[in-house]
Protein backbone atom coordinates (compact mmCIF):
# COMPACT_ATOMS: atom_id res chain seq x y z
CA UNK A 1 0.00 0.00 0.00
CA UNK A 2 1.14 3.58 -0.84
CA UNK A 3 2.31 5.87 2.00
CA UNK A 4 1.69 9.12 0.12
CA UNK A 5 0.97 11.83 1.92
CA UNK A 6 -0.72 14.13 -0.53
CA UNK A 7 -1.45 18.30 0.06
CA UNK A 8 0.11 20.96 1.54
CA UNK A 9 3.58 19.20 3.29
CA UNK A 10 5.92 22.53 2.81
CA UNK A 11 7.57 23.01 6.07
CA UNK A 12 6.45 20.12 7.86
CA UNK A 13 8.81 18.73 10.18
CA UNK A 14 9.99 14.74 9.63
CA UNK A 15 8.64 13.47 12.37
CA UNK A 16 5.40 15.02 11.77
CA UNK A 17 5.51 13.61 7.94
CA UNK A 18 6.20 9.89 9.77
CA UNK A 19 3.43 10.16 11.97
CA UNK A 20 1.36 11.49 8.82
CA UNK A 21 2.18 8.23 6.51
CA UNK A 22 1.75 6.12 10.14
CA UNK A 23 -1.80 7.21 9.61
CA UNK A 24 -2.24 4.68 6.61
CA UNK A 25 -1.39 1.42 9.14
CA UNK A 26 -4.51 1.84 11.13
CA UNK A 27 -7.41 0.46 10.01
CA UNK A 28 -11.52 1.43 10.70
CA UNK A 29 -14.53 -1.80 10.88
CA UNK A 30 -15.89 -1.86 8.11
CA UNK A 31 -18.75 -1.15 9.42
CA UNK A 32 -17.96 2.34 11.60
CA UNK A 33 -18.01 5.72 10.01
CA UNK A 34 -14.60 6.28 12.12
CA UNK A 35 -13.26 4.92 15.51
CA UNK A 36 -12.44 7.60 18.51
CA UNK A 37 -8.66 6.22 18.88
CA UNK A 38 -8.22 7.81 14.89
CA UNK A 39 -10.56 10.40 15.69
CA UNK A 40 -7.93 11.67 18.44
CA UNK A 41 -5.18 10.91 16.52
CA UNK A 42 -6.46 13.11 13.84
CA UNK A 43 -7.45 16.06 16.31
CA UNK A 44 -3.62 15.80 17.78
CA UNK A 45 -1.83 16.23 14.47
CA UNK A 46 -4.19 18.65 12.94
CA UNK A 47 -3.46 20.83 16.12
CA UNK A 48 0.35 20.38 16.09
CA UNK A 49 0.70 20.91 12.50
CA UNK A 50 -2.08 23.93 12.66
CA UNK A 51 -3.53 22.80 9.03
CA UNK A 52 -6.72 20.38 8.33
CA UNK A 53 -5.63 17.17 7.79
CA UNK A 54 -8.08 14.45 5.31
CA UNK A 55 -8.56 11.00 4.98
CA UNK A 56 -10.28 8.97 2.30
CA UNK A 57 -11.40 5.64 4.24
CA UNK A 58 -12.78 2.53 1.57
CA UNK A 59 -15.51 0.46 2.71
CA UNK A 60 -13.25 -2.49 3.76
CA UNK A 61 -12.12 0.34 6.80
CA UNK A 62 -8.64 0.58 4.71
CA UNK A 63 -7.16 4.50 4.18
CA UNK A 64 -6.63 5.32 0.80
CA UNK A 65 -5.60 8.93 1.01
CA UNK A 66 -3.63 11.01 3.75
CA UNK A 67 -4.48 14.49 2.71
CA UNK A 68 -2.80 17.82 4.24
CA UNK A 69 -4.71 21.14 3.34
CA UNK A 70 -3.95 24.87 4.76
CA UNK A 71 -6.07 26.15 8.21
CA UNK A 72 -9.35 26.08 6.18
CA UNK A 73 -9.58 23.85 3.45
CA UNK A 74 -8.29 20.96 1.80
CA UNK A 75 -7.87 20.16 -1.98
CA UNK A 76 -8.68 16.30 -3.05
CA UNK A 77 -6.17 14.55 -5.29
CA UNK A 78 -6.57 12.91 -8.30
CA UNK A 79 -8.91 9.45 -7.43
CA UNK A 80 -8.05 6.96 -10.21
CA UNK A 81 -8.89 3.48 -10.71
CA UNK A 82 -12.35 4.01 -8.33
CA UNK A 83 -15.88 3.41 -9.64
CA UNK A 84 -16.92 5.47 -12.49
CA UNK A 85 -20.34 5.17 -13.01
CA UNK A 86 -22.40 8.18 -12.72
CA UNK A 87 -24.95 6.57 -10.87
CA UNK A 88 -22.93 4.66 -8.12
CA UNK A 89 -21.06 6.48 -4.97
CA UNK A 90 -17.42 5.86 -5.45
CA UNK A 91 -16.86 3.98 -2.53
CA UNK A 92 -14.38 6.22 -0.45
CA UNK A 93 -15.91 8.64 2.37
CA UNK A 94 -14.29 11.55 3.19
CA UNK A 95 -13.31 12.78 7.20
CA UNK A 96 -11.45 15.75 7.53
CA UNK A 97 -10.53 17.96 10.41
CA UNK A 98 -12.14 21.15 11.21
CA UNK A 99 -10.66 23.84 13.76
CA UNK A 100 -13.19 25.26 16.29
CA UNK A 101 -12.12 28.74 16.58
CA UNK A 102 -15.94 30.33 16.01
CA UNK A 103 -18.92 28.59 16.90
CA UNK A 104 -20.19 29.84 13.05
CA UNK A 105 -16.84 28.40 11.58
CA UNK A 106 -17.70 24.62 12.70
CA UNK A 107 -19.64 21.82 10.50
CA UNK A 108 -19.71 21.30 6.33
CA UNK A 109 -19.44 24.05 4.47
CA UNK A 110 -20.39 24.37 0.26
CA UNK A 111 -16.83 23.20 -0.47
CA UNK A 112 -17.70 19.85 1.63
CA UNK A 113 -20.85 19.62 -0.08
CA UNK A 114 -19.28 20.09 -3.70
CA UNK A 115 -16.73 17.27 -2.43
CA UNK A 116 -19.65 15.24 -1.55
CA UNK A 117 -21.98 16.02 -4.96
CA UNK A 118 -19.04 15.99 -7.30
CA UNK A 119 -16.79 12.82 -6.36
CA UNK A 120 -20.18 10.51 -5.19
CA UNK A 121 -18.59 10.00 -2.02
CA UNK A 122 -19.97 7.75 0.09
CA UNK A 123 -20.03 9.95 3.17
CA UNK A 124 -18.08 13.12 4.40
CA UNK A 125 -17.58 14.20 7.94
CA UNK A 126 -15.85 17.31 9.20
CA UNK A 127 -14.59 16.54 12.88
CA UNK A 128 -13.75 19.66 14.88
CA UNK A 129 -10.78 20.10 16.50
CA UNK A 130 -10.65 22.33 19.62
CA UNK A 131 -7.93 24.68 20.87
CA UNK A 132 -6.43 22.27 23.37
CA UNK A 133 -6.29 19.68 20.26
CA UNK A 134 -8.65 17.30 21.45
CA UNK A 135 -11.54 15.94 19.11
CA UNK A 136 -14.99 17.94 19.45
CA UNK A 137 -18.46 17.66 17.38
CA UNK A 138 -18.41 15.43 14.10
CA UNK A 139 -20.32 17.09 11.38
CA UNK A 140 -21.68 13.96 8.43
CA UNK A 141 -23.86 14.09 5.19
CA UNK A 142 -24.41 11.92 2.79
CA UNK A 143 -26.18 12.48 -0.79
CA UNK A 144 -30.23 11.50 -0.51
CA UNK A 145 -31.42 9.26 -3.72
CA UNK A 146 -34.61 10.68 -3.39
CA UNK A 147 -36.89 12.73 -1.09
CA UNK A 148 -38.89 9.81 0.01
CA UNK A 149 -35.77 8.16 1.52
CA UNK A 150 -35.53 9.64 4.65
CA UNK A 151 -39.14 8.83 5.77
CA UNK A 152 -38.20 4.71 5.30
CA UNK A 153 -34.90 4.83 6.17
CA UNK A 154 -33.63 7.65 8.55
CA UNK A 155 -35.43 9.71 11.26
CA UNK A 156 -33.28 12.22 12.48
CA UNK A 157 -31.35 14.74 11.23
CA UNK A 158 -32.63 18.03 8.73
CA UNK A 159 -33.89 17.56 5.39
CA UNK A 160 -32.35 19.21 2.16
CA UNK A 161 -33.50 18.97 -1.38
CA UNK A 162 -29.98 17.20 -1.96
CA UNK A 163 -28.31 15.82 1.06
CA UNK A 164 -29.30 14.39 4.76
CA UNK A 165 -27.27 16.23 7.65
CA UNK A 166 -26.58 13.88 10.64
CA UNK A 167 -27.23 15.87 13.97
CA UNK A 168 -24.09 16.63 15.45
CA UNK A 169 -22.05 14.16 17.99
CA UNK A 170 -19.13 12.92 19.20
CA UNK A 171 -17.26 10.14 17.67
CA UNK A 172 -17.70 7.54 20.52
CA UNK A 173 -21.90 8.75 20.74
CA UNK A 174 -22.19 7.40 16.46
CA UNK A 175 -23.97 4.52 16.40
CA UNK A 176 -24.85 3.94 12.87
CA UNK A 177 -23.94 0.60 11.02
CA UNK A 178 -21.56 2.81 7.69
CA UNK A 179 -22.49 -0.90 5.68
CA UNK A 180 -25.92 -0.85 6.42
CA UNK A 181 -26.15 2.59 5.65
CA UNK A 182 -24.62 2.15 2.11
CA UNK A 183 -26.22 -0.63 1.41
CA UNK A 184 -29.89 1.10 1.62
CA UNK A 185 -28.25 3.98 -0.02
CA UNK A 186 -27.02 2.18 -3.27
CA UNK A 187 -30.38 -0.10 -3.30
CA UNK A 188 -32.70 3.43 -3.53
CA UNK A 189 -30.01 4.33 -6.25
CA UNK A 190 -30.39 1.57 -8.22
CA UNK A 191 -34.63 1.80 -7.74
CA UNK A 192 -34.23 5.27 -9.26
CA UNK A 193 -34.22 4.31 -12.82
CA UNK A 194 -35.38 7.61 -14.94
CA UNK A 195 -38.11 5.85 -17.54
CA UNK A 196 -39.07 2.33 -18.04
CA UNK A 197 -37.60 0.93 -20.59
CA UNK A 198 -34.66 2.59 -21.62
CA UNK A 199 -32.06 1.26 -23.02
CA UNK A 200 -28.82 2.14 -20.87
CA UNK A 201 -26.86 2.53 -24.13
CA UNK A 202 -29.12 5.55 -25.18
CA UNK A 203 -28.14 8.95 -24.31
CA UNK A 204 -29.86 9.94 -21.10
CA UNK A 205 -29.69 14.01 -20.88
CA UNK A 206 -31.06 16.68 -18.05
CA UNK A 207 -31.23 19.76 -20.06
CA UNK A 208 -30.41 23.36 -18.70
CA UNK A 209 -31.74 26.40 -19.08
CA UNK A 210 -30.35 29.98 -17.74
CA UNK A 211 -33.48 32.52 -17.75
CA UNK A 212 -32.36 35.61 -18.00
CA UNK A 213 -34.27 39.19 -16.88
CA UNK A 214 -35.23 39.59 -20.98
CA UNK A 215 -36.19 36.18 -21.77
CA UNK A 216 -39.87 36.03 -21.77
CA UNK A 217 -40.55 33.49 -24.78
CA UNK A 218 -38.11 30.95 -21.92
CA UNK A 219 -40.95 28.45 -21.32
CA UNK A 220 -41.19 27.96 -25.74
CA UNK A 221 -37.11 27.98 -25.76
CA UNK A 222 -37.52 24.72 -23.59
CA UNK A 223 -39.98 22.85 -25.28
CA UNK A 224 -37.75 23.80 -28.40
CA UNK A 225 -34.94 22.27 -26.85
CA UNK A 226 -36.91 19.67 -25.85
CA UNK A 227 -38.24 18.52 -29.45
CA UNK A 228 -34.31 19.06 -30.35
CA UNK A 229 -33.21 16.14 -28.07
CA UNK A 230 -36.09 14.15 -29.13
CA UNK A 231 -34.91 14.22 -33.00
CA UNK A 232 -31.72 13.46 -31.76
CA UNK A 233 -32.92 10.18 -30.28
CA UNK A 234 -31.69 11.79 -26.92
CA UNK A 235 -34.26 10.68 -23.41
CA UNK A 236 -35.05 13.67 -21.44
CA UNK A 237 -34.96 12.69 -17.86
CA UNK A 238 -34.68 16.12 -16.38
CA UNK A 239 -35.28 19.67 -16.86
CA UNK A 240 -33.18 22.42 -14.72
CA UNK A 241 -34.14 25.95 -15.03
CA UNK A 242 -32.23 28.97 -12.93
CA UNK A 243 -33.55 32.55 -13.26
CA UNK A 244 -30.12 34.44 -13.26
CA UNK A 245 -29.32 38.12 -13.80
CA UNK A 246 -25.91 37.31 -15.34
CA UNK A 247 -24.21 33.73 -16.45
CA UNK A 248 -21.56 32.51 -14.85
CA UNK A 249 -18.65 33.14 -16.93
CA UNK A 250 -16.70 29.79 -15.90
CA UNK A 251 -20.13 27.40 -15.07
CA UNK A 252 -23.27 29.12 -17.07
CA UNK A 253 -25.01 28.80 -13.98
CA UNK A 254 -24.28 29.26 -10.25
CA UNK A 255 -21.94 26.71 -7.76
CA UNK A 256 -25.50 25.94 -6.30
CA UNK A 257 -27.29 24.88 -9.34
CA UNK A 258 -24.47 22.90 -10.33
CA UNK A 259 -24.87 20.82 -7.19
CA UNK A 260 -28.37 20.29 -8.01
CA UNK A 261 -27.07 19.43 -11.81
CA UNK A 262 -24.74 16.34 -10.12
CA UNK A 263 -27.24 14.98 -7.41
CA UNK A 264 -30.18 14.54 -10.50
CA UNK A 265 -27.91 13.66 -12.75
CA UNK A 266 -27.08 10.91 -10.80
CA UNK A 267 -30.68 10.56 -9.42
CA UNK A 268 -31.88 10.07 -13.02
CA UNK A 269 -28.26 7.92 -14.73
CA UNK A 270 -28.10 10.73 -16.81
CA UNK A 271 -24.48 10.68 -18.74
CA UNK A 272 -25.35 13.78 -21.18
CA UNK A 273 -25.54 17.59 -20.30
CA UNK A 274 -27.56 20.13 -22.84
CA UNK A 275 -27.28 23.51 -22.31
CA UNK A 276 -29.72 26.07 -23.96
CA UNK A 277 -27.08 28.46 -25.15
CA UNK A 278 -23.27 28.25 -27.10
CA UNK A 279 -21.05 27.74 -24.30
CA UNK A 280 -17.35 28.52 -24.91
CA UNK A 281 -14.63 26.32 -25.07
CA UNK A 282 -13.48 27.05 -21.37
CA UNK A 283 -17.03 26.71 -20.44
CA UNK A 284 -17.54 23.46 -21.82
CA UNK A 285 -13.93 22.33 -20.32
CA UNK A 286 -14.87 23.49 -16.82
CA UNK A 287 -18.26 21.45 -16.73
CA UNK A 288 -16.61 18.27 -17.89
CA UNK A 289 -14.04 18.40 -15.27
CA UNK A 290 -16.58 19.53 -12.81
CA UNK A 291 -19.36 17.13 -13.77
CA UNK A 292 -17.58 14.11 -15.09
CA UNK A 293 -20.22 14.11 -17.67
CA UNK A 294 -20.68 15.01 -21.47
CA UNK A 295 -21.46 18.40 -22.14
CA UNK A 296 -22.70 20.06 -25.30
CA UNK A 297 -24.64 23.87 -26.69
CA UNK A 298 -27.48 23.96 -28.81
CA UNK A 299 -25.35 24.46 -31.49
CA UNK A 300 -23.86 20.93 -31.24
CA UNK A 301 -27.38 19.27 -30.72
CA UNK A 302 -28.70 20.80 -33.79
CA UNK A 303 -25.52 19.53 -35.58
CA UNK A 304 -25.64 16.38 -34.46
CA UNK A 305 -28.95 16.04 -35.89
CA UNK A 306 -27.68 17.16 -39.09
CA UNK A 307 -25.42 14.96 -39.31
CA UNK A 308 -27.45 12.13 -38.36
CA UNK A 309 -30.42 12.96 -41.47
CA UNK A 310 -27.85 13.90 -44.27
CA UNK A 311 -28.21 11.78 -47.29
CA UNK A 312 -26.73 13.12 -49.75
CA UNK A 313 -22.78 13.87 -50.79
CA UNK A 314 -23.94 17.47 -50.58
CA UNK A 315 -25.50 17.57 -47.49
CA UNK A 316 -22.47 15.33 -46.01
CA UNK A 317 -20.11 17.73 -46.61
CA UNK A 318 -21.67 20.80 -45.50
CA UNK A 319 -22.54 18.93 -42.09
CA UNK A 320 -19.20 18.00 -41.92
CA UNK A 321 -18.06 21.40 -42.61
CA UNK A 322 -19.95 23.10 -40.24
CA UNK A 323 -19.00 20.29 -37.12
CA UNK A 324 -15.22 20.96 -38.49
CA UNK A 325 -15.67 25.04 -37.80
CA UNK A 326 -17.52 24.33 -34.49
CA UNK A 327 -14.95 21.98 -33.65
CA UNK A 328 -11.72 23.83 -34.19
CA UNK A 329 -11.51 26.54 -31.68
CA UNK A 330 -12.82 23.76 -28.97
CA UNK A 331 -9.75 21.57 -29.35
CA UNK A 332 -7.79 21.12 -26.59
CA UNK A 333 -5.05 18.69 -25.52
CA UNK A 334 -7.11 15.82 -24.05
CA UNK A 335 -6.60 15.74 -20.34
CA UNK A 336 -7.80 12.74 -18.79
CA UNK A 337 -7.92 13.61 -15.51
CA UNK A 338 -11.29 14.32 -13.35
CA UNK A 339 -10.44 15.36 -10.11
CA UNK A 340 -12.88 18.06 -9.35
CA UNK A 341 -10.46 20.30 -7.12
CA UNK A 342 -6.79 20.05 -8.38
CA UNK A 343 -7.52 18.99 -12.21
CA UNK A 344 -4.83 17.91 -14.34
CA UNK A 345 -1.93 19.61 -16.08
CA UNK A 346 -2.14 19.49 -20.21
CA UNK A 347 -1.53 21.76 -23.08
CA UNK A 348 2.42 21.00 -23.10
CA UNK A 349 5.17 19.27 -24.26
CA UNK A 350 4.03 16.30 -26.92
CA UNK A 351 0.86 17.03 -26.46
CA UNK A 352 0.85 20.26 -27.56
CA UNK A 353 2.51 19.15 -30.77
CA UNK A 354 -0.58 16.65 -31.50
CA UNK A 355 -2.83 19.63 -30.63
CA UNK A 356 -1.32 21.87 -33.18
CA UNK A 357 -1.19 18.72 -36.02
CA UNK A 358 -5.15 18.44 -34.96
CA UNK A 359 -5.55 21.72 -35.89
CA UNK A 360 -3.77 21.83 -38.78
CA UNK A 361 -5.12 18.76 -40.21
CA UNK A 362 -8.66 19.88 -39.21
CA UNK A 363 -8.02 23.48 -41.46
CA UNK A 364 -6.97 21.02 -44.34
CA UNK A 365 -9.91 19.28 -44.43
CA UNK A 366 -12.24 22.30 -44.19
CA UNK A 367 -10.44 23.60 -46.86
CA UNK A 368 -10.88 20.59 -49.12
CA UNK A 369 -14.47 20.09 -48.05
CA UNK A 370 -14.48 23.78 -49.28
CA UNK A 371 -13.62 23.23 -53.15
CA UNK A 372 -15.91 20.12 -53.55
CA UNK A 373 -18.98 21.99 -51.96
CA UNK A 374 -17.51 25.08 -54.73
CA UNK A 375 -17.93 22.34 -57.36
CA UNK A 376 -21.64 21.70 -56.24
CA UNK A 377 -22.36 24.93 -56.22
CA UNK A 378 -21.32 25.37 -60.06
CA UNK A 379 -23.04 22.24 -60.73
CA UNK A 380 -26.73 23.66 -58.96
CA UNK A 381 -25.81 27.08 -61.32
CA UNK A 382 -25.36 24.73 -64.66
CA UNK A 383 -28.97 23.37 -63.40
CA UNK A 384 -30.01 26.90 -62.30
CA UNK A 385 -28.70 28.08 -65.84
CA UNK A 386 -30.92 25.38 -67.64
CA UNK A 387 -34.56 25.93 -65.83
CA UNK A 388 -33.70 29.36 -66.95
CA UNK A 389 -33.48 28.58 -70.26
CA UNK A 390 -36.41 26.69 -70.12
CA UNK A 391 -38.14 29.48 -68.87
CA UNK A 392 -39.36 27.14 -65.91
CA UNK A 393 -40.39 29.40 -62.73
CA UNK A 394 -38.96 28.22 -59.25
CA UNK A 395 -41.10 28.00 -56.00
CA UNK A 396 -39.17 27.76 -52.69
CA UNK A 397 -40.75 26.26 -49.53
CA UNK A 398 -39.26 28.10 -46.93
CA UNK A 399 -40.25 28.24 -42.91
CA UNK A 400 -39.27 27.38 -39.36
CA UNK A 401 -38.61 23.47 -39.16
CA UNK A 402 -41.12 21.64 -38.44
CA UNK A 403 -43.69 23.65 -40.21
CA UNK A 404 -44.85 20.87 -42.98
CA UNK A 405 -42.66 21.71 -46.11
CA UNK A 406 -41.88 18.41 -46.93
CA UNK A 407 -45.83 17.06 -46.72
CA UNK A 408 -47.06 20.00 -48.81
CA UNK A 409 -44.02 19.03 -51.56
CA UNK A 410 -45.80 15.50 -50.87
CA UNK A 411 -49.09 16.37 -51.09
CA UNK A 412 -48.24 18.50 -54.41
CA UNK A 413 -46.38 16.38 -56.33
CA UNK A 414 -47.39 13.18 -55.29
CA UNK A 415 -43.81 11.93 -53.87
CA UNK A 416 -43.63 10.78 -50.81
CA UNK A 417 -39.99 11.90 -49.37
CA UNK A 418 -40.30 11.43 -45.31
CA UNK A 419 -41.84 14.07 -43.53
CA UNK A 420 -41.72 13.63 -39.32
CA UNK A 421 -42.94 15.23 -36.85
CA UNK A 422 -40.07 15.83 -36.25
CA UNK A 423 -37.33 19.03 -36.10
CA UNK A 424 -34.84 19.08 -39.16
CA UNK A 425 -36.54 15.84 -40.67
CA UNK A 426 -35.66 17.10 -44.39
CA UNK A 427 -32.14 18.28 -44.65
CA UNK A 428 -30.99 18.23 -48.56
CA UNK A 429 -33.40 19.88 -50.56
CA UNK A 430 -35.14 18.49 -53.41
CA UNK A 431 -36.51 20.00 -56.65
CA UNK A 432 -40.03 18.41 -58.39
CA UNK A 433 -41.97 19.93 -61.09
CA UNK A 434 -45.62 20.93 -60.61
CA UNK A 435 -48.38 21.27 -63.45
CA UNK A 436 -51.28 22.84 -62.09
CA UNK A 437 -54.96 22.21 -63.30
CA UNK A 438 -54.56 25.08 -65.59
CA UNK A 439 -51.50 23.49 -67.28
CA UNK A 440 -49.03 25.57 -65.96
CA UNK A 441 -45.50 24.60 -64.73
CA UNK A 442 -43.33 25.17 -62.26
CA UNK A 443 -40.53 23.79 -60.08
CA UNK A 444 -41.23 23.72 -55.93
CA UNK A 445 -37.98 23.47 -53.62
CA UNK A 446 -37.81 21.97 -50.69
CA UNK A 447 -35.25 23.52 -48.53
CA UNK A 448 -34.02 22.74 -44.74
CA UNK A 449 -36.15 24.10 -42.17
CA UNK A 450 -34.83 27.34 -40.30
CA UNK A 451 -34.55 27.78 -36.58
CA UNK A 452 -34.29 30.96 -33.63
CA UNK A 453 -30.77 31.68 -33.22
CA UNK A 454 -29.46 29.38 -36.77
CA UNK A 455 -25.84 28.66 -35.62
CA UNK A 456 -23.67 30.12 -37.63
CA UNK A 457 -21.60 27.45 -38.68
CA UNK A 458 -24.57 26.18 -40.16
CA UNK A 459 -25.61 29.39 -42.06
CA UNK A 460 -21.85 29.03 -43.91
CA UNK A 461 -22.23 25.68 -44.49
CA UNK A 462 -25.60 25.49 -45.99
CA UNK A 463 -24.66 28.63 -48.14
CA UNK A 464 -24.88 26.21 -51.17
CA UNK A 465 -28.37 25.14 -50.50
CA UNK A 466 -29.84 27.97 -49.58
CA UNK A 467 -28.79 29.79 -52.91
CA UNK A 468 -31.60 28.47 -54.55
CA UNK A 469 -33.40 31.03 -52.17
CA UNK A 470 -32.09 33.01 -54.54
CA UNK A 471 -33.12 32.04 -57.93
CA UNK A 472 -36.79 31.57 -56.88
CA UNK A 473 -39.55 33.96 -58.31
CA UNK A 474 -41.97 33.00 -55.10
CA UNK A 475 -41.21 32.31 -51.69
CA UNK A 476 -43.66 30.46 -49.80
CA UNK A 477 -43.20 30.93 -46.30
CA UNK A 478 -44.78 28.44 -44.59
CA UNK A 479 -46.38 28.85 -40.39
CA UNK A 480 -47.15 26.31 -38.53
CA UNK A 481 -50.19 28.18 -36.74
CA UNK A 482 -51.23 25.10 -34.42
CA UNK A 483 -48.06 26.03 -32.25
CA UNK A 484 -48.43 28.67 -29.76
CA UNK A 485 -45.45 30.03 -30.72
CA UNK A 486 -46.30 30.37 -34.25
CA UNK A 487 -45.48 34.72 -33.94
CA UNK A 488 -42.12 34.32 -33.16
CA UNK A 489 -41.35 31.48 -35.38
CA UNK A 490 -43.08 33.77 -38.71
CA UNK A 491 -40.61 36.58 -36.95
CA UNK A 492 -37.50 34.44 -37.17
CA UNK A 493 -37.93 33.09 -40.55
CA UNK A 494 -38.18 36.62 -41.31
CA UNK A 495 -35.07 38.15 -39.81
CA UNK A 496 -33.47 34.96 -41.26
CA UNK A 497 -34.36 36.19 -45.13
CA UNK A 498 -33.42 39.91 -44.51
CA UNK A 499 -29.93 38.35 -43.27
CA UNK A 500 -29.88 36.90 -46.51
CA UNK A 501 -31.10 39.92 -48.34
CA UNK A 502 -34.16 38.42 -49.75
CA UNK A 503 -37.15 40.14 -48.35
CA UNK A 504 -37.27 41.80 -52.02
CA UNK A 505 -38.17 38.24 -53.33
CA UNK A 506 -41.71 37.80 -53.84
CA UNK A 507 -43.46 35.51 -51.24
CA UNK A 508 -46.83 34.45 -50.37
CA UNK A 509 -47.58 33.56 -46.56
CA UNK A 510 -49.14 29.79 -45.62
CA UNK A 511 -51.02 29.03 -42.42
CA UNK A 512 -50.68 25.26 -42.04
CA UNK A 513 -51.84 22.57 -39.78
CA UNK A 514 -55.41 24.48 -39.54
CA UNK A 515 -56.99 20.85 -38.82
CA UNK A 516 -54.99 20.86 -35.46
CA UNK A 517 -57.18 23.75 -34.28
CA UNK A 518 -60.18 23.70 -32.28
CA UNK A 519 -62.70 25.17 -35.35
CA UNK A 520 -65.93 24.60 -33.15
CA UNK A 521 -65.37 27.80 -31.76
CA UNK A 522 -66.21 30.26 -34.22
CA UNK A 523 -63.76 33.25 -32.28
CA UNK A 524 -60.79 30.76 -33.37
CA UNK A 525 -62.44 30.82 -37.16
CA UNK A 526 -62.78 34.20 -37.49
CA UNK A 527 -59.16 35.09 -36.24
CA UNK A 528 -57.81 33.04 -38.38
CA UNK A 529 -59.53 34.57 -41.20
CA UNK A 530 -58.47 37.98 -40.30
CA UNK A 531 -55.28 37.03 -39.95
CA UNK A 532 -54.59 35.76 -43.69
CA UNK A 533 -56.25 38.75 -44.76
CA UNK A 534 -53.80 40.85 -42.80
CA UNK A 535 -50.25 39.16 -43.98
CA UNK A 536 -52.35 38.45 -47.59
CA UNK A 537 -51.70 35.03 -46.78
CA UNK A 538 -54.05 32.02 -47.08
CA UNK A 539 -54.72 28.81 -44.67
CA UNK A 540 -54.63 25.25 -45.58
CA UNK A 541 -53.27 21.47 -44.66
CA UNK A 542 -50.91 20.67 -46.10
CA UNK A 543 -51.25 16.93 -43.91
CA UNK A 544 -55.54 16.35 -45.48
CA UNK A 545 -55.30 18.63 -48.54
CA UNK A 546 -57.41 21.45 -47.38
CA UNK A 547 -57.49 24.03 -49.55
CA UNK A 548 -54.36 23.19 -51.86
CA UNK A 549 -56.30 24.00 -54.50
CA UNK A 550 -56.84 27.45 -53.47
CA UNK A 551 -53.07 27.63 -53.09
CA UNK A 552 -52.43 26.67 -56.29
CA UNK A 553 -54.26 29.05 -57.56
CA UNK A 554 -52.61 31.99 -55.78
CA UNK A 555 -49.28 30.80 -56.58
CA UNK A 556 -50.28 30.62 -60.28
CA UNK A 557 -51.75 34.54 -59.83
CA UNK A 558 -48.24 35.72 -58.82
CA UNK A 559 -46.15 33.61 -61.31
CA UNK A 560 -48.21 34.04 -64.19
CA UNK A 561 -50.06 37.54 -64.17
CA UNK A 562 -50.90 37.79 -67.88
CA UNK A 563 -53.36 35.38 -67.39
CA UNK A 564 -56.90 35.48 -66.42
CA UNK A 565 -56.79 35.61 -62.35
CA UNK A 566 -58.86 33.64 -60.48
CA UNK A 567 -61.09 35.98 -57.86
CA UNK A 568 -59.07 37.81 -55.24
CA UNK A 569 -59.19 37.90 -51.55
CA UNK A 570 -61.10 40.69 -49.74
CA UNK A 571 -59.16 43.39 -48.72
CA UNK A 572 -57.09 43.22 -45.88
CA UNK A 573 -58.64 44.54 -42.15
CA UNK A 574 -56.52 45.22 -39.19
CA UNK A 575 -56.33 42.12 -36.93
CA UNK A 576 -58.82 42.29 -34.07
CA UNK A 577 -58.27 42.07 -30.72
CA UNK A 578 -59.12 37.89 -29.47
CA UNK A 579 -59.96 37.59 -25.71
CA UNK A 580 -57.33 35.73 -24.16
CA UNK A 581 -59.10 32.40 -23.77
CA UNK A 582 -59.94 32.22 -27.23
CA UNK A 583 -56.71 32.75 -28.52
CA UNK A 584 -55.30 30.00 -25.77
CA UNK A 585 -57.62 27.22 -27.95
CA UNK A 586 -54.88 27.96 -31.26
Amino acid sequence: MSRTVFGNLQGLKPSELRRLEKLYVRKVPPQAIITSELAWELAELSHLIGRQIGILINRKGEIDFVIVGTSNRIEIPELRGYRDHSARLKGLRLIHTHFLRNRDSSGLDQEDLIDLAFLRLDLVGALEVSEEGSPGRIYLAHILPHQDFLNSSLDKGEETQFFYFFKPRYVWDLRENFLELIKNLEDELEKTRPLKGVNDDKDRALIIMVREPHMHDWEERLTELRELAHTAGVTVVGEIVQRRSAIDPRYVIGKGKLLEVMIQAMRTRANLLIFDRELTPSQVRALTEATDLRVIDRTQLILDIFAQRAKSKEGKIQVEMAQLRYTLPRLRAKDDAFSRLTGGIGGRGPGETKLEIDRRRIKERIHKLEKELEKISSDRELRRIRRKRLDYKVVSLIGYTNAGKTTLLNQLAKTSFLAEDKLFATLDPVTKRITTPRRNTFLLTDTVGFIRDLPEELKKAFKATLEELYNADLLLHLVDISHPDWENHLQSVETILEEMDLLKTPRLIVFNKVDLLNRDDPFVLNYVKRLTRQYGGIAISAKSGENLSTLIALVEEILFPEQEKPSSFPPEESLPTIPQEHRASL
